[in-house]
């Protein structure tokens, strides 16, 4: 049986250097995603979830310390940063914000590697079956990344399931209506605010016993939403 390929995601805007990064991880068997801007490196990683991402600093359309924050907001991935900046300050300042690992341009392909190597270890290590969440009946499983409502495997969308997955790692917490509108399709203005609701309206009626009078999918008026960890006793709208 072939081992599956571990998958890459490259988010850098410099075709060259991307054509360097896919040639050396190809080489040794990753499978390899490419993004050359911050926008279309965050949907590859909610949608094809990468193995290991490797993130250069100075995007054109955002910075890539904002994108590792928004990766950190839901998932665990290992972040290699890339940057031409070697300052003690800046990597402590990234690694404490959730980096695997700071690698300095210009850099070579097998330090490169060896660090990719290094960081999969330590993942792979930490990243067991017992990653899951509860919230009331609902179980969700964030290595598998299924759901389970009363022990019933549930069929969620990539939207559903990304939503639930952004409310279950902030279990109790409010998540605000810009942080989920960035997150889940990269836009934050309050004009697309209609295809959140609509969204949660849809998740709401397959989690909750009655959609109309939520219990653990809740609304914080103005701000934005909130899954408890328990079934509620009054009504969360």
């Amino acid at each position: 049986m072939n081992t599956p390929s571990r998958a890459v995601l490259l988010i850098e805007d410099e075709l060259k250097i991307r054509r360097f990064l896919r040639a050396g991880f190809e080489i040794h068997g990753f499978s390899v995603r490419e993004a050359g801007n911050a926008a279309d490196g965050l949907k590859a990683a909610t949608f094809n979830a990468p193995d290991l991402v490797i993130l250069d600093l100075a995007l054109p359309d955002m910075p890539g310390a904002e994108v590792l924050e928004r990766l950190r907001s839901w998932s665990n991935v290992p972040v290699i940063v890339l940057s031409v900046t070697s300052t003690e300050d800046e990597k402590v300042r990234l690694l404490r914000a959730g980096a695997d690992d700071y690698v300095v341009k210009p850099f070579g392909m097998a330090e490169l590697l060896a660090r990719a190597e290094a960081a999969l270890r330590r993942y792979l290590r930490n990243a067991t079956r017992t990653a899951v969440i509860s919230a009331g009946p609902l179980s969700i499983d964030l290595v598998s990344r299924t759901v389970f409502l009363d022990k019933r495997q549930m069929r969620l969308t990539r939207k559903e399931y990304r939503l639930l997955q952004i409310l279950a790692t902030h279990l109790g917490l409010v998540v605000t209506h810009d942080q989920l509108l960035a997150d889940i399709w990269s836009v934050n203005q309050r004009d697309n605010i209609q295809y959140l609701r609509t969204l949660v309206r849809k998740l709401r009626q397959k989690i909750e016993a009655d959609p109309n009078n939520p219990r653990l999918l809740v609304t914080e008026s103005g701000v934005g939403y909130r899954l408890h960890s328990r079934i509620e006793t009054s009504p969360g709208e």
